[in-house]
């Protein structure tokens, strides 16, 4: 009786484990195959990107707008 359930749990722990691993197998392989996809549709040559300069402006007023809306947005949500 005893044998018969450990040997019913080593059944299911490797079918368990089994199905895990054909999973992560799958899931490997398709992640290697998106990534050859997404290298194949890309237009740039390896090596060739160039990052775009990011334009630096004075952005004071922005940041003070985005403040008071911060804070009457806390307050309201205070009350």
């Amino acid at each position: 009786m005893v044998v018969d359930l450990l040997i019913q749990g080593s059944e299911l722990l490797l079918l368990g484990m089994g199905i895990v691993f054909g999973f992560l197998t799958v899931l490997v392989f398709a992640v290697r195959g998106m990534s050859q996809l997404a290298a194949r549709l890309d237009d740039t040559p390896p090596g060739q990107a160039v990052p775009e300069a990011i334009a630096v402006t004075d952005n004071r007023r922005l940041v003070a707008v985005i403040a008071v809306a911060v804070a009457r947005y806390r307050a309201s949500r205070a009350a």
